[in-house]
């Protein structure tokens, strides 16, 4: 009997498998190659207005190569420079589109989670023209939160023209958001964790393979219109550095993420200032943009999206004191600029303040490299402040093609990250969002109610009814058990218990009432032969998106076939019985084994302790 049951088990089971994902995801995959191709040329466009607006605002000549602010002959003058761009992204945010504002990603995530996936036209050309003015004229910034929220533009427009679901134009949205990075960095792999592990907000096939191939096609693009990678090459670092050099990662990861913690407090601190200012957000960038250029000023290094002072960084060709400038003068500018409202990316700046600080760390640390230091925390940096370790990992190393660096990224990007998930309750990005009244769990976990069945939840000691039977019967069957939850759907079976359809207790109440004698009462008129039914080898999964579609709370739970013989009522309530179950889990503490020390061999079982964590 036990090989039967198994036998019968395994078959039950066969129309599950690991995924969900449908044919569908290939026709998708096949939009997704075209917005690749497509996004890799915005991204190509976005460079080029970067370095127009930055060859016209600080050396007056017309020329789209990229070029560094800090070569400048302006003088004093240059204080000016980012107060002009900013007054001009102010202008076009209130008069184009106030959604040019911000970092890109919070925006982009918005448009996911508010707006069904659909993002205006105007935004995919307004973005990237403000993002190029905003850093052309000084802004502290990068291109990846542009290119982003561009591509994902460029995603969500081509799939509106096709009839797709709010998930299928999501998925494209994100394919176009990873295209512009990967074409931007030549970092295809480390787009599409950042799609992942921020815009996603899930792992499947159905979502996953479009966008790696969205991302691989805009990388594979890149190097015919833009040239190869790695951006920031690096001499080649040793591939194992030894206990002291591992504990060096440790440090450097903690004191990463302690700057990831002052910087997101200083970027909301800046932005909780200018909303007391009794002035329009016009007017906000122009005084971030004052700022800034008294900190360019100061260190024009500073200025701009900075990848040649990166590579400096990396290269160890930058002195102590250039370093600490660079550090605090981009720290606070960049803070200050972005909590005005402006429009910029934020991974460049973090890199660079990453690199300025493994710098400063190479002092003291073991010396392992000409730019060890500045390439762990660049990477650590990533991982506290966005909250993204794999894409941090991974992101450093698409960048410099060390893979020596591997395992000192690793550790000091999730010891940085778990500085900053302990002290903080959100990342500098979703904690855009949340002041706009959403919330954004990004945990990844298997959803209870996919692996416990509906024949582990139903009740089986249920009452039922025949067709034809007395009114005794039925008022019995009426009565309240206080010692049992309150039956609302009763199954009428046959001679067999085969199902034949279903009453409710409403139904049941007003029929008993219209029929006072005793006797023999016909049940057919009321009875339900059609009901919608749950099997005992459904996920819960399934029952709940069933109960969503059909607006029914109770279902009977009936074998698979034409006999439809019953075993139970599975109804809404049931489900929490899952949850339960993993709440047990969570906060349920024991100790399984324990050794005696009189008896080293001894080994037994503590009594377990409820943690109430409520």
């Amino acid at each position: 009997m036990k090989d039967t049951a198994r036998n019968n088990k395994v078959v039950n089971l066969s129309h599950l498998g690991d995924f969900t994902t449908t044919p569908r995801v290939i026709a998708l995959s096949v939009m997704a190659i075209v917005i690749g191709l497509v996004g890799a040329y915005v991204a190509l466009i976005l460079l080029r207005l970067i370095g127009l607006f930055t060859n016209l605002f600080f050396f007056q000549r017309w020329n789209t190569a990229l070029v560094s602010p800090a070569g400048h002959h302006l003088g004093p003058f240059v204080i000016l420079v980012p107060v002009v761009g900013a007054l001009i992204i102010g202008l076009m945010a209130r008069y184009g589109s106030e959604r040019i504002r911000g970092h890109g990603i919070p925006e982009a995530i918005e448009a996911i989670l508010i707006n069904g996936s659909r993002i205006e036209p105007r935004v995919a050309v307004l973005k990237p023209i403000s993002s190029a003015i905003s850093i052309g004229s000084g802004g502290p910034f990068g291109a990846e939160g542009p290119i982003i929220m561009t591509g994902g533009a460029v995603g969500s427009l081509i799939a509106q023209f096709f009839h797709l679901t709010s998930a299928e134009r999501k998925t494209l949205l994100v394919a176009g958001a990873a295209a512009g990075m990967s074409a931007t960095f030549a970092a295809p792999v480390a787009s599409v964790l950042l799609a992942v592990e921020l815009l996603l907000f899930e792992w499947k096939p159905r979502s996953m393979i479009p966008v790696a191939l969205a991302s691989a096609t805009a990388a594979a693009t890149r190097r015919y219109i833009i040239g190869m990678g790695p951006i920031f090459p690096v001499p080649v670092h040793p591939s194992f550095i030894g206990p002291s050099g591992l504990a060096g990662c440790v440090l450097a990861g903690l004191l990463a993420g302690v700057l990831s913690m002052l910087l997101t407090l200083a970027v909301y601190a800046s932005e909780d200032a200018f909303h007391r200012l009794p002035i329009h957000w016009m007017w906000w960038p122009p005084i971030g943009g004052l700022v800034i250029g008294i900190g360019g000023y100061i260190a024009p290094q500073a200025l701009g999206v900075g990848y040649d002072t990166i590579g400096s960084l990396l290269q160890g060709n930058v002195g102590l004191h250039l370093i600490a400038a660079v550090l605090i003068v981009k720290s606070i500018i960049w803070a200050v600029s972005l909590g005005s409202g402006t429009s910029g990316g934020v991974l460049a700046p973090l890199l660079m303040m990453g690199g300025a600080l493994g710098g400063l760390e190479s002092m003291i640390l073991p010396a392992e490299g000409v730019g060890f230091w500045p390439l762990v925390s660049m990477g650590a940096i990533l991982g506290g402040t966005m909250r993204s370790p794999f894409t941090g990992v991974i992101f450093a190393l698409e960048l410099t093609h060390d893979v020596n660096m591997l395992l000192p990224l690793l550790i000091a990007v999730t010891i940085a990250h778990g500085f900053t998930v302990l002290t903080l309750r959100r990342s500098i990005l979703t904690e855009k969002v949340a002041r706009r009244g959403f919330h954004l769990s990004r945990e990844y976990a298997v959803d209870p109610l996919e692996i416990l069945f509906a024949r582990e939840v139903m009740r089986s000691n249920i009452a039922t009814l025949r067709t034809t039977t007395n009114r005794e019967a039925l008022v019995d069957a009426l009565r309240a058990d206080p010692t049992k939850p309150l039956q609302r759907l009763f199954p009428v079976v046959d001679d067999s218990t085969h199902l034949a359809g279903v009453v409710t207790r409403a139904d049941l109440e007003q029929f008993v009432a219209k029929h006072p004698s005793d006797g023999q009462i016909d049940l057919t008129p009321i009875v339900r032969v059609t009901p919608t039914m749950a099997h005992p080898d459904e996920p819960l999964r399934y029952v709940v998106h069933r109960m969503a579609a059909t607006g029914i709370t109770r279902f009977p739970v009936v074998t698979r076939g034409d006999d439809r013989k019953l075993l139970g009522v599975i109804a809404l309530d049931d489900l929490l019985k899952a949850r339960s179950l993993n709440l047990e889990a969570e906060r349920r503490r024991e100790r399984v084994l324990r050794m005696s020390f009189a008896f080293p061999f001894a080994f037994g079982k503590d009594e377990p302790e409820e943690i109430d964590e409520t």
